[in-house]
């Protein structure tokens, strides 16, 4: 059984049997056909990941990591805000008629500063800052930008990444306001997971732990008995990552640069209502 599964699973029992029901509050999202999309919620979820010992990928719900890396690509290596510069759909609801998504996310993240070490983005500042100053304790990405929020189509949930360097190894924290156990929260660990294997590959440091920090970890009410179903599987065991050794330039990572092998996992459900 991989340690994400053993993850996923309790958080979703936790959530099931002592989550708060918002059902007595207006809420924002709503399901296809007009419903208000309720959720059953925990508040302050902590998981940590150790990267040394498994890739967190779990596999009693079938992941797509090309997929997953390549949205991630699009926000930090890219920094796109258009959906016409990623390859899958899952973006299309939070789209304008062009493709944007407005001033979310990607557009965060290529923001230029002025930072002590000179004029640049975010995520250049961080891969800076990893090889010329790694004891840093200022490491701290933010693309919750108050001041753009109305021009967001979706304002961000995976808000912030603080990168910290002990010895020679680079660990993570992955700061999420908002988090839907059943769509997003497999996809959201392994693509951060994947970017702290990327910042350190390139700087010379080995990944270590990923801390996953989660404000509100919820289920969807109409993705209850999907949840109570996937918990009641049997587990595979946990693949094996292969990332290209040869990458030394954090803009040089495609989808490709990954592989999983050995991966089993149990079939995506055919119909998933998604709240928008």
């Amino acid at each position: 059984m991989s340690y994400a599964d053993q993850i996923f699973i309790q958080n979703c029992k936790d959530i099931l049997s002592k989550g708060v029901w918002d059902t007595g509050l207006p809420v924002r999202p709503h399901w296809e056909d007009g419903t208000p999309a309720h959720t059953v919620k925990l508040f302050g979820v902590v998981n940590r990941y150790d990267l040394r010992q498994e890739f967190p990928i779990i596999t009693v719900r079938k992941q797509f990591l090309k997929s997953a890396v390549d949205e991630l690509l699009w926000i930090w290596q890219r920094k796109s805000n258009n959906i016409k510069d990623l390859s899958s759909h899952v973006w299309d609801a939070w789209a304008d008629e062009t493709g944007s998504i407005g001033k979310a996310y990607g557009y965060q993240l290529g923001v230029q500063y002025d930072f002590p070490e000179g004029r640049m983005d975010q995520v250049d500042w961080i891969l800076h800052t990893l090889k010329d100053s790694p004891s840093s304790r200022r490491m701290v990405t933010n693309i919750f930008n108050h001041q753009d929020l109305k021009e967001m189509g979706l304002q961000p949930c995976a808000w912030s990444m603080t990168f910290n360097v002990s010895g020679n190894t680079l660990n993570g924290i992955l700061n999420q306001r908002s988090n839907d156990m059943l769509t997003a929260n497999g996809w959201n660990v392994m693509q951060y997971a994947a970017l702290l294997k990327m910042f350190a590959q390139v700087s010379g440091l080995e990944a270590g732990e990923l801390v996953h920090v989660i404000a509100d970890a919820h289920i969807y009410d109409r993705h209850v008995p999907i949840i109570e179903e996937i918990i009641q599987r049997q587990p595979y065991d946990a693949p094996r990552l292969w990332m290209d050794p040869t990458v030394t330039d954090f803009y040089a990572f495609t989808k490709n640069s990954f592989r999983l092998e050995g991966y089993e996992a149990y079939p995506l459900e055919e119909k998933i209502p998604v709240a928008v």
